[in-house]
C-alpha cells in the first residue's frame, strides 16, 4: 500500500528502512549495519524485522566500512549508514581503499545530508559528502528527492554491483512522485520541459527548483527542471539537451563542487554555449538554524533560484 501522496511532506530518509525490509524479505544475503544512529537513519526499521541480520558498529565509522567490505567478499550485500557529516569523512580512507579501490559490493547511505540538517550546525551538516563521493573511482552516487525515490534508489543499489553512496535528508520536503519510479544508473527526471532556461537540481533542492519554475511561469518565463537523481553517473545527454536553452542554474544542498561541478564539466567538454549559475554553498560553511531559514539566508531557496534566473536572463539580453 502506498502511504505517500504527492503534495504532502516527508523526509527522504523516512522510507529507507521500509525499502531495506522489502529487499531483505527477498534476499537473505543482505546485511544492514549502522554506526550508532540507526533510529535517525531509519535503518532500525530493518533491525526490528531482521535482528540477526543487523549489526551495530558503534561510534566507529571506519570499522563499519572495513567490516562491510569484508562481508562483501563473502557474498553478503552490506548496507551501511550513518550521518552524511560522519560516514563519508571519518571513513573516507576505508571507503577509498577497501570499497572503491577493491571495488567491493558495499552500499553506503549518508542520512541527514546537506545544509538542511539545520539546527545541528556546521559540524553536523554534511555539505561535502556528494563532492567527496563523486570524486572516488568506481563509486556511484544517488540523491533521491523524496521518499519514493529513496525506495527506488535503495533498490537500484542492490540491483547493481559495486560501491554506492546515497544521500538522504532529515527535513520534510514536498513529495513529488505518486509511486515509486524506476531508477537506473544515469537516471534523470525532466519535471518541467520549457525553453527559456533550466534548473538542474538534486535531492532536497528539487522541490525548491519546481517551486521556482512554477512561480516564474506565472510571470511568463518558462523554465525546465531536471532532477538528476543519479549524480554519478550523471545523465549527460539530458544535461546537454536542457543546457542548450542558454541559461543553466544548478541547485544543490551543499558545496557547489558536486552537481555544479558535474554540470560545468559537461558544458565545457561539450562546448555548449550556456551561462551557468551554481546555487549552493560556495567556499563557505553555514551556521545553525531552521532549515528553510538557512536556505533563504544562503540564497539557496526557491526565491533565490528565481532571482538568479531573472538576473541571468537580463544579463544575456
Amino acid at each position: 500500500m502506498n502511504k505517500y501522496k504527492v503534495g504532502e511532506k516527508a523526509a527522504s530518509r523516512d522510507s529507507y528502512g521500509q525499502a531495506l525490509i522489502e529487499l531483505g524479505e527477498k534476499h537473505e544475503e543482505i546485511i544492514v549495519m549502522d554506526a550508532d544512529l540507526a533510529k535517525s537513519s531509519k535503518a532500525y526499521d530493518f533491525a526490528k524485522v531482521f535482528p540477526n541480520r543487523f549489526k551495530y558498529a558503534g561510534i566507529s565509522e571506519q570499522d563499519m566500512v572495513s567490516m562491510a567490505a569484508g562481508l562483501a567478499t563473502t557474498g553478503k550485500v552490506p548496507f551501511i549508514s550513518s550521518f552524511a557529516c560522519f560516514l563519508p569523512t571519518r571513513g573516507y580512507d576505508q571507503i577509498r581503499v577497501s570499497v572503491c579501490y577493491s571495488n567491493t559490493n558495499v552500499k553506503i547511505t549518508g542520512s541527514h545530508g546537506g545544509l538542511m540538517t539545520g539546527k545541528d550546525g556546521p559540524t553536523g551538516q554534511g555539505i561535502t559528502d556528494l563532492a567527496l563521493m563523486r570524486n572516488l573511482p568506481n563509486m556511484h552516487v544517488l540523491v533521491p528527492a523524496d521518499v519514493q525515490e529513496t525506495i527506488a534508489c535503495t533498490r537500484a543499489m542492490y540491483e547493481n554491483k559495486g560501491p554506492f553512496y546515497m544521500r538522504t535528508a532529515r527535513e520534510k520536503t514536498v513529495i513529488l512522485n505518486e509511486n515509486v519510479p524506476e531508477v537506473k544508473l544515469g537516471t534523470s527526471f525532466l519535471l518541467r520541459d520549457e525553453s527559456d532556461a533550466v534548473i538542474i537540481a538534486v535531492g532536497a533542492m528539487v522541490p525548491e527548483a519546481v517551486k521556482a519554475a512554477d512561480s516564474l511561469k506565472q510571470k511568463g518565463i518558462c523554465v525546465s527542471v531536471l532532477n538528476c537523481v543519479s549524480l554519478k553517473p550523471i545523465d549527460e545527454k539530458a544535461v546537454q539537451k536542457v543546457s542548450k536553452n542558454g541559461l543553466v542554474v544548478s541547485a544543490e544542498d551543499g558545496v557547489v563542487e558536486a552537481l555544479g561541478a558535474s554540470v560545468a564539466e559537461i558544458i565545457a567538454e561539450k562546448r555548449i554555449d550556456a551561462k551557468l549559475i551554481r546555487v549552493g554553498l560556495n567556499n563557505k560553511f553555514a551556521e545553525s538554524g531552521d532549515a528553510f531559514d538557512l536556505l533563504a539566508k544562503y540564497k539557496m531557496d526557491a526565491n533565490a533560484i528565481e532571482k538568479n534566473i531573472l538576473n541571468g536572463l537580463k544579463e544575456m539580453k
